[in-house]
């Protein structure tokens, strides 16, 4: 028996669809959030080619820390990204993209590339050390600790947002020693 303080999720007041954002079935959209902040999690920066874009196409990129392997054999990395977000509607067509798995030393840039709202990626790559992969054609940042090449596997729809899967074509270590950035609590913190 559960003590009187404790709660299932179908007791819960958030359970029926309570306007503080509740779900049918479970927790709220604030304990949701205010859980998984509790699981730390590495930054990366999701890189693509927009060839439609312009004259000579537009590079963008995403800050994501919802990032991991999923397979050694094949070679497949996923990456989850927020439905109708830019980098989600280009990944639906160009297949080919890029990630860069931020060290400490790149803060700014995750400031930089989750900013909402902005129009253009263009002058966000201005200042950004940085080469385009080979296999990809992606933007990938010197100073990474590491970068991979993918093409898209598979599409996975999962709620508001899809799951890419991408099989990886090429990876590289531009600074293997560096030390990682890491997203905690809602912030970005450096390894003790």
């Amino acid at each position: 028996m559960l003590p009187s303080s404790t709660t299932t999720a179908s007791q819960s007041p958030t359970a029926a669809g309570d306007p503080r954002g509740g779900h049918p079935v479970g927790v709220s959209d604030e304990e949701f959030r205010a859980a998984m902040s509790r699981l730390t999690g590495g930054v990366v920066l999701v890189t693509a080619h927009d060839p439609d874009e312009g004259p000579r196409g537009e590079d963008i990129g995403m800050t994501a820390t919802a990032f991991l392997s999923v397979s050694l054999d094949p070679p497949l990395v996923l990456v989850s990204l927020r439905n109708g977000s830019r980098m989600d509607d280009l990944l639906a067509e160009q297949p080919l993209w890029g990630v860069s798995v931020l060290s400490e030393a790149q803060r700014q840039v995750a400031g930089r590339f989750s900013m909402k709202g902005r129009v253009s990626d263009r002058l966000l790559f201005a200042d950004v050390p940085h080469g385009r992969g080979p296999a990809s054609g992606a933007p990938l940042l010197a100073g990474s600790l590491a970068t991979l090449e993918c093409r898209t596997h598979e599409r996975v729809a999962a709620g508001d947002h899809t799951l890419v899967i991408g099989r990886v074509l090429a990876t590289e270590l531009p600074a293997p020693e560096a030390r990682p950035l890491t997203y905690f609590r809602g912030r970005y913190h450096h390894l003790g």
